[in-house]
């Protein structure tokens, strides 16, 4: 593991498995400690069939020993995330302490719903961007940081989203590596 880095990602039924899969690869690969908490007991179903195996059930992890929250989108996944009190609990928390809160395609809806996004740049699926409350929505670019929170499209964006979080928990020399070594474009 990298420094005692710890993110938690919560998984709802129905959430968009590119997304949750590729950032908890990319950051295990970062040797990121990486806690899959499904907001139910068992194995979580994404919105394309795949089920996924929690680490632990979200009753069971404190937020206050994580430093980053990132929330995988798809639906009906990030409406589940929206109505979880937890979720938004935790969301809050970890944006109080000044832990990056990341959210990919549909899912910067819970960010909003938290209440942290207030004037902050933030991107999402163009689908949802209507929906971010007073958020400061933007089309460009693809991968959106400002101050704590992180923003991403979607599926097609999940990789760059994923080397972001690498980038902001351990650096942008560990971001780089990854990306050369799993042969991403424009990697060199």
């Amino acid at each position: 593991m990298t420094d005692g880095k710890r993110v938690l990602v919560p998984l709802a039924e129905g959430f968009e498995e590119i997304e949750a899969v590729t950032v908890i690869d990319v950051l295990r690969r970062a040797g990121v400690e990486v806690v899959v908490a499904g907001l139910r007991p068992g194995p979580v179903t994404g919105s394309h069939g795949i089920a996924v195996a929690a680490d632990a059930g979200l009753d069971d992890v404190d937020p206050d020993g994580f430093d980053m929250i990132a929330l995988p989108g798809g639906m009906p996944g990030t409406t589940n995330l929206m109505e979880d009190e937890r979720v938004l609990a935790a969301v809050r928390a970890l944006h109080a302490r000044g832990r990056p809160t990341a959210a990919v395609c549909a899912a910067p809806m819970v960010l909003a719903r938290a209440g942290v996004v207030g004037g902050v740049a933030v991107t999402s699926h163009p689908s949802v961007r209507d929906r971010l409350g007073d958020a400061d929505v933007r089309a460009e670019p693809r991968v959106v940081r400002s101050g704590s929170v992180i923003t991403s499209q979607g599926p097609g964006t999940s990789l760059e989203f994923a080397l972001a979080l690498v980038e902001e928990l351990v650096g942008a020399a560990k971001a780089g590596e990854l990306a050369r070594a799993m042969v991403v474009a424009g990697a060199s």
